[in-house]
């Protein structure tokens, strides 16, 4: 049985996300719920409809950040996330991405979600998220959850 509801969100790179923001809210009416920027990188999140958000970072000298015009070398998609209904459908593929020792099934609190993070077998890295308010309201740095909390 499926126990994912659609893709959660894309992260890609960007020489300004800023720019980046702009084309999205100004052409397609997406709404930056959440932007900051770190000593590392900048980032946003542009709600974009439905439950799919958007996630463009920018990170200083990054040779990924302009993509190349060339079909199937563009190369600058960092991840993507998919979407689960419930708590018990994050568990149920926590528990079969670990079984397949894709993942240390590691699960962090950022806000509005919870998410954790396995590897496909080309080496892509996947989220897995739960969206616990659907406003997306009090994005924070991700958080680790106890063991003991995840299992509930």
């Amino acid at each position: 049985r499926m126990l994912t509801t659609g893709i959660n969100h894309v992260a890609i790179l960007t020489e300004d996300v800023d720019r980046f923001c702009s084309l999205y809210a100004d052409v397609f009416g997406a709404t930056v719920v959440f932007a900051e920027t770190t000593p590392a990188f900048r980032h946003a999140i542009l709600s974009v409809g439905g439950n799919g958000v958007l996630h463009p970072v920018e990170v200083a000298g990054n040779p990924h950040g302009r993509a190349s015009a060339a079909m199937l070398d563009r190369g600058h998609l960092d991840h993507f996330a998919l979407n689960v209904p419930s708590q018990a459908a994050l568990d149920e593929l926590r528990r079969r991405v670990r079984d397949r020792g894709a993942s240390d099934g590691a699960v962090t609190d950022l806000g509005p979600k919870l998410s954790f993070w396995f590897t496909d077998p080309d080496g892509t890295h996947v989220e897995v998220d739960w969206v616990r308010d659907p406003s997306l309201a009090g994005f924070h740095a991700p958080v680790p959850v106890a063991e003991e909390a995840q299992a509930t």
